[in-house]
């Protein structure tokens, strides 16, 4: 499969790592330029390419930046990729900690609800509730008493079938999350957020979920601050 990556951060870079260990072709973006990504590009055999280039002529896109940082990328970014293009959100919304707040959100719509609308195409949710070491290391095989499960939510059936494929071939169990409006239960602050559960642990912890965001997870007047000094 050819697979596009745009970020190249904790989660963009083990994706890279991971899927091209697995034989995919993945062509790899940053907000800085590709010849930022030189040593990424040596080590995994990855593409580095500019962001609107990591949209063509490729099977699956996955977005993986601050949320804050969406609305900046460029405008049309999917305008010539097909609608059979999947496209994977692993964004979350930290806004005291990062982003600063996003109203829509705060106002009740799920995040990747969000990320959908401003990129103007359809996404499934994944890759968002495990710490990036955990996802370059834990994967195990299927059938693995105890094997790590990962919720994927999205509105397209074949699409999500593709992520739950590819979940399934990086060591892990997919759980089927529901649609995008669902998907706020796998969100930061929810039983299932970063978590490690198997697959009966992870629907039960999505059962368990709250919709109502607790203040840690609430934008304030003067958000953004930091990780270690949110605000």
């Amino acid at each position: 499969m050819k697979i596009g990556i745009i970020g190249a951060g904790q989660i963009g870079g083990t994706l890279t790592r991971r899927f091209t260990a697995l034989g995919h072709e993945v062509f790899v973006a940053n907000s800085r330029g590709p010849e930022t990504l030189s040593d990424l590009a040596a080590e995994t055999g990855a593409t580095a390419v500019s962001a609107p280039e990591a949209g063509r002529g490729v099977d699956l896109i996955v977005v993986t930046i601050p949320m804050k940082n969406i609305p900046d990328l460029p405008a049309g970014l999917f305008a010539d990729t097909p609608e059979h293009v999947v496209v994977v959100d692993t964004g979350n919304y930290y806004p005291r900690q990062r982003d600063g707040r996003i109203e829509a959100i705060e106002a009740g719509m799920a995040e990747s609800q969000w990320v959908a609308q401003q990129l103007g195409r359809p996404v499934i949710k994944a890759f968002n509730n495990i710490y990036a070491r955990h996802l370059l290391e834990m994967g195990r095989p299927k059938g693995t008493t105890g094997r790590i499960a990962l919720p994927v939510s999205g509105d397209d059936e074949a699409a999500k079938a593709i992520v739950l494929k590819l979940v399934d071939e990086l060591g892990f169990d997919g759980v089927d999350a529901g649609g995008l409006k669902e998907s706020w239960r796998q969100q930061p602050g929810t039983p299932v957020y970063a978590k490690d559960f198997d697959a009966e642990g992870v629907r039960r912890a999505l059962s368990e979920a709250s919709k109502e965001r607790t203040p840690e997870w609430r934008g304030t007047a003067n958000s953004p601050g930091s990780f270690t000094a949110p605000n």
